[in-house]
């Protein structure tokens, strides 16, 4: 590993552009840490400690919405937007037709993607503020109209903000720029949760600390393994000659991930079932019984741990086959092989071949939808196991901190091979 960071330290453009992505998430951080004006940031703290269903989003937002800061937001309105246009593409014609045409038509659904934020962030900041307008602790104070719009405003630039901070750290091609922000808005919670403990614990604890941090390290390995896992389907090329020469009759393999789907299930499952819960808490304040019953038994479903942890799951599962039936696409795949001379051996081209593709990607994704739901649930059961709450394994959020830290090792490494070849 010395040797790896005497590497990168010695290759001047690599150095340059890691010093570059250190700066803009310092900048993120520093951001992170100036609250909007009129926020009582104790009462806030105690809100978000009492709904654990706004983890995720908190998580989402790098952290950045336990403080109600000029970036509470984070990057989730853009990250909506993205699984947006993912499906519309799949629905609009015109767009379908931009996504085939390469880097160009990429580039013009990421500017919709980019323009499609800007109204998501107005929507949801207004969502936030009367959300926090509801509780039963004043958060937010009477605000007039002026007011009120200035914080919109200020939360919808935070978010864009972000998302430039995101493509400027992406182009120097040293991980995901939007995943890094996420990155490191978990990473950067991580010493104020073991001084937590630090502080809290007593000898009686040490048993369940161990246990912890041996599921904490079982985790991450699990995870390692459902991020690298794939199945690997034998392709061969059959030979083609040209004039005097001769082409393909090559064997490869066309891989197909374990969890194809990545965070994405997860993110759309929490939305699902934070719905239920945020509307009954604005119904429990409606001047009818009738409403007002209602949004109490809505609520009393999402705090039950037992339903909330089996809603949870299922969407998830449901929400991995649903999404990776959107982006992997047997049939385009089989054609692009007979195009190309390719076929996979014992089968013939075309419907035989998108069969079997098919049927290999339901059987891992089974694994994969297991996988995640088990992930997304962890931080519940031991939370109830255990009762400790001041350590708890997060799974989604090692989840992302895995990946970032595989992406970016992977893209690191590279950028140090292309520099040895030119050494060559």
């Amino acid at each position: 590993m010395l040797e790896k960071i005497r590497q990168i330290w010695q290759i001047r453009d690599l150095r340059k552009s890691l010093l570059f992505v250190l700066t803009m998430l310092v900048i993120f951080r520093v951001a992170a840490h100036i609250p909007v004006p009129g926020i009582n940031l104790e009462n806030l703290k105690d809100f978000f400690s009492r709904n654990e269903m706004l983890g995720m989003l908190n998580i989402l937002s790098g952290g950045a919405m336990t403080n109600f800061s000029l970036v509470a937001m984070g990057v989730a309105p853009y990250i909506t937007a993205s699984i947006i246009m993912q499906l519309l593409t799949m629905i609009v014609p015109r767009l379908e037709e931009l996504s085939k045409e390469g880097a160009s038509g990429y580039q013009k659904i990421n500017q919709y993607s980019r323009l499609l934020t800007v109204p998501l962030a107005v929507l949801q900041s207004y969502g936030m503020i009367m959300l926090f307008r509801q509780s039963s602790q004043p958060i937010v104070g009477s605000l007039s109209t002026f007011e009120l719009f200035n914080i919109i405003m200020v939360m919808t630039a935070g978010t864009i903000f972000l998302m430039w901070l995101g493509e400027l750290i992406t182009e120097k091609k040293i991980g995901n720029g939007v995943s890094l922000l996420i990155f490191a808005g978990i990473v950067e919670g991580i010493p104020l949760s073991v001084q937590r403990t630090i502080a809290t614990f007593s000898k009686e604890q040490i048993f369940t600390l161990l246990i912890l941090i041996v599921l904490a390290l079982i985790t991450i390995a699990g995870v390692v393994i459902i991020t690298e896992g794939q199945r690997n389907i034998p392709v061969t090329y059959a030979r083609r000659i040209r004039g005097n020469r001769m082409y393909g009759g090559t064997d490869t393999y066309l891989p197909l991930k374990v969890n194809q789907a990545g965070m994405i299930p997860i993110i759309f499952a929490i939305s699902i079932v934070l719905f239920p819960g945020l509307i009954g808490q604005l119904m429990s304040r409606s001047g009818s019984l009738f409403i007002n019953k209602f949004g109490q038994v809505l609520m009393h479903i999402t705090q039950n741990q037992l339903i909330y942890g089996l809603m949870y799951f299922v969407l998830v599962v449901a929400f991995t086959y649903f999404y990776t039936s959107i982006i992997f696409h047997p049939a385009q795949i089989a054609e692009n092989l007979q195009k190309q001379g390719g076929f996979i051996p014992g089968l013939r081209p075309g419907q035989p071949t998108t069969e079997h593709l098919s049927n290999v990607s339901t059987r891992i994704m089974l694994v994969g939808a297991l996988s995640l739901g088990v992930i997304a649930v962890l931080p519940i059961i031991t939370q109830n196991i255990f009762k400790f709450s001041t350590f708890v394994i997060g799974g989604a959020a090692i989840l992302i901190v895995v990946s970032v830290v595989l992406e970016t090792v992977k893209q690191i490494q590279a950028q140090i091979s292309m520099h040895e070849y030119e050494g060559i």
